[in-house]
């Protein structure tokens, strides 16, 4: 643009020397000339802001890990990602989120891990699974049993966000101390209880320490739990839904940890017996 300017000042120049007269109406062609390029250039940029809020299919889109990390910290691709107005259910009321009121939502990009839930290990394949349409993003609330769900379906190659649902905890009807989250939540703070809820031994896996590209299986009693033990999620849990399976009345659990950019990865394995539930085996295989 600059010096598109600067010849037409030159070229004005060389007139105004072969015809004085001329001056005000080549300056004012010039500014005409001045004028249109910067209406070209306003219309140019306005169609960059068009073509930057259109939805188009990215290479993240083939994996919906890929994706949902894009979509959690890129606050204009999360808008672009966004069906608006957006239909939130708090509960029983039905609301719809119009784009402008609608803030950035980090999902568990500002934490430092996320969890994942399943009933068996075959579903744990799931997690890169090129062919799915169709993914939950959940928040567990452990203390008030409520569950966030975020609901994102695949169409023309492109994941959006087509609605969010807030609502109470499904609670088994007969025992609901024998939930799993209800168990979890007891696990995770109190460690008199946890001990009591430990298999003997516990099956252990880990990367082998005298030579880290090998596995080590082996197994740890209880005191030898509280010496390898991490940290645990204590107020809410997320969950990625690929499709597995994430039955109530099911005997089996997995909680899956994984760090955000640490290479931090624990899964715990869970099972219940009787009416009780017990951590049967650890791996920590994180780099």
């Amino acid at each position: 643009m600059r010096n598109l300017l600067w010849g037409l000042s030159v070229f004005a120049l060389l007139l105004s020397c072969k015809n004085p007269k001329a001056n005000i109406d080549t300056f004012s062609a010039i500014t005409a000339m001045v004028d249109s390029v910067g209406a070209a250039d306003m219309h140019s940029q306005e169609s960059d802001q068009v073509k930057d809020d259109t939805p188009k299919p990215i290479g993240a889109d083939e994996l919906f890990d890929d994706f949902i990390f894009n979509y959690a910290t890129d606050t204009l691709f999360q808008r672009q990602r966004t069906i608006f107005p957006l239909p939130y259910y708090n509960v029983d009321t039905p609301l719809k989120i119009e784009k402008k009121y609608w803030k950035h939502d980090p999902l568990f990009a500002d934490q430092t891990c996320y969890t994942l839930l399943f009933d068996s290990e075959d579903d744990m394949d799931l997690v890169g699974d090129t062919a799915l349409s169709s993914v939950q993003v959940e928040w567990i609330f452990l203390k008030t049993r409520m569950v966030k769900r975020y609901y994102f379906e695949r169409s023309k190659g492109m994941w959006m966000l087509e609605a969010i649902n807030l609502r109470k905890m499904e609670e088994e009807t007969e025992n609901e101390n024998s939930s799993f989250v209800t168990f979890y939540t007891r696990f995770a703070v109190d460690s008199l209880y946890q001990r009591e809820h430990i298999c003997q031994p516990l099956q252990f896996v880990t990367v082998d320490p005298d030579d880290e590209f090998s596995i080590l299986e082996t197994t740890l009693d209880v005191d030898q739990w509280y010496v390898f033990r991490p940290a645990l999620p204590v107020n809410k849990l997320s969950n990625i839904n690929y499709g597995q399976r994430n039955e109530d009345g099911s005997s089996t659990k997995i909680l899956k940890v994984n760090g955000i950019s640490n290479g931090y990865s624990n899964i715990f394995y869970f099972r219940k017996k009787g009416r009780e539930w017990e951590l049967y085996k650890y791996e920590d295989t994180g780099i």
